[in-house]
């Protein structure tokens, strides 16, 4: 299980454990929340366009990665397999597991557990109209990499500067008892791509980075 779906499994772990009440649980009046819904392998756009037909509110987080990662597709899921639904379970729970493309809903000991609505809505926020998010490179200045690649293959160095707008690193390495400054394309650099973040979604409510398991 990549980092990015344990970050779910976590929330929905914390979920099962008593909650304070929250003002936006109260003012929620049709008692919808968010589930995570498991779809059939490679099926998520699938399952969305059903739940979608039976009026259901879902959202499928992909990532949008820049030109430079070098990947066969831009556009990836953020955490692939899974997408969320914002239902009434109890009223539900029938449409959205017998829906096409839907193997089932991330539960318990047999029983829907939902998930915080920060981070679902967090996520809703960056995302546009088709649910794509931006992707950034998580590659922070001082932190050591290995280059994957090229005439420096397998060659420690530590980061200078990120990625620029043409998709280059600055590396400090050492080479033959000397340190030297070198630029290399980031799909040379061992990392992956984060949702943009860290940020809050209101008064002293921070939102931890979403790292994605997409590797350039």
């Amino acid at each position: 299980m990549g980092y990015s779906f344990k970050m779910l499994y976590m929330a929905l772990l914390l979920r099962k454990s008593p909650l304070k009440f929250d003002l936006c649980d109260m003012t929620n009046l049709d008692n919808k929340e968010w589930y995570v819904v498991f779809s059939k392998p490679h099926k998520e756009e699938f399952a969305q366009f059903h739940l979608k037909l039976k009026g259901l509110e879902s959202f499928f987080p992909r990532l949008l990665l820049p030109e430079f990662s070098h990947k066969s597709k831009r556009i990836v899921p953020l955490f692939p397999n899974y997408l969320f639904v914002r239902i009434n379970i109890d009223r539900d729970y029938d449409h959205v597991r017998w829906s096409p493309g839907v193997k089932s809903l991330v539960n318990f000991g047999g029983s829907p557990v939902p998930l915080d609505n920060k981070i679902a809505e967090n996520l809703v926020r960056q995302a546009d109209h088709d649910g794509v998010i931006t992707a950034q490179s998580d590659l922070k200045v001082g932190q050591e990499v290995q280059i994957r690649g090229g005439p420096f293959d397998g060659v420690l160095g530590v980061i200078q500067k990120t990625p620029d707008a043409k998709g280059r690193v600055r590396l400090l390495m050492k080479l033959l008892s000397r340190r030297i400054s070198v630029e290399l394309p980031v799909h040379l650099i061992a990392g992956g791509w984060v949702v943009d973040g860290p940020r809050s979604v209101g008064p002293h409510v921070p939102v931890h980075r979403f790292e994605s398991s997409v590797i350039v």
